[in-house]
């Protein structure tokens, strides 16, 4: 469980929120808006309504205490990089904000930011592949080229064994897991039998697994 900070309550501010709350952590969020700030009462440790360009206002939160501080402030770049720049300078042990455009994320990083997310670019990227294909169920990008796809069985394959496939000498590719109808099988054996209806989770460089599936 880890001690947050999230300031800016709009609608990717309070996603947030509730997402931290499901996973078990502590919040404390922050707005300038009172009715953003009773909007998530329900579902987060603290609440603060204030202004966090105000140093005397982020001092007073004890900001070098949370495990994690995220800026979500969505109406105002302005508001985002001083608070992102103030939290630094007041301790803050690790910060993400966010962006919506790339001069964003790199006047981010310049003045505090560890990290930055750009919700907007990185859904737009998800949503292109994930419905590029009718055969890609699911997609999970990762560093460095790789990904977790989860992709229809080809016809080619069903009936054949894993080991028979040898798709990591192949393309370097790796079986993780197996869906039949719904459920999600992760002991995967040389010997598991593909079968018609089934779905794979395969892990590799993105180059690879779709010229592999053919996607």
């Amino acid at each position: 469980m880890k001690n947050i900070l999230l300031i800016g309550l709009g609608r990717f501010g309070r996603h947030m929120a509730q997402q931290f709350y499901t996973m078990g952590h502590e919040v404390m969020a922050v707005d300038r808006q009172e009715e953003r700030v009773n909007q998530v009462l329900s579902f987060v440790t603290d609440a603060q309504i204030g202004d966090s360009t105000d140093g005397a206002f982020l001092t007073s939160l004890g900001v070098g205490n949370y495990d994690l501080c995220v800026v979500a402030i969505g109406d105002s770049f302005e508001n985002s990089l001083v608070t992102t720049s103030l939290l630094k300078e007041l301790g803050a042990g690790r910060v993400i904000a966010r962006a919506s455009r790339g001069i964003q994320e790199r006047l981010l990083l310049r003045n505090g930011a560890d990290e930055v997310v750009y919700p907007e670019k990185q859904l737009a990227r998800w949503t292109a592949i994930r419905y590029s294909s009718d055969h890609i169920l699911e997609y999970w990008a990762l560093d460095q080229g790789y990904a977790v796809y989860e992709l229809d069985v080809p016809a080619a394959w069903l009936g054949q064994a894993v080991a028979q496939l040898d798709l990591r000498k192949k393309y370097g590719l790796n079986i993780l897991g197996i869906r039949y109808a719904g459920q999600l099988e992760m002991e995967v054996r040389p010997q598991t039998i593909l079968e018609a209806g089934a779905s794979v989770l395969v892990l590799g460089p993105e180059a690879l697994i779709r010229k592999c599936f053919d996607i």
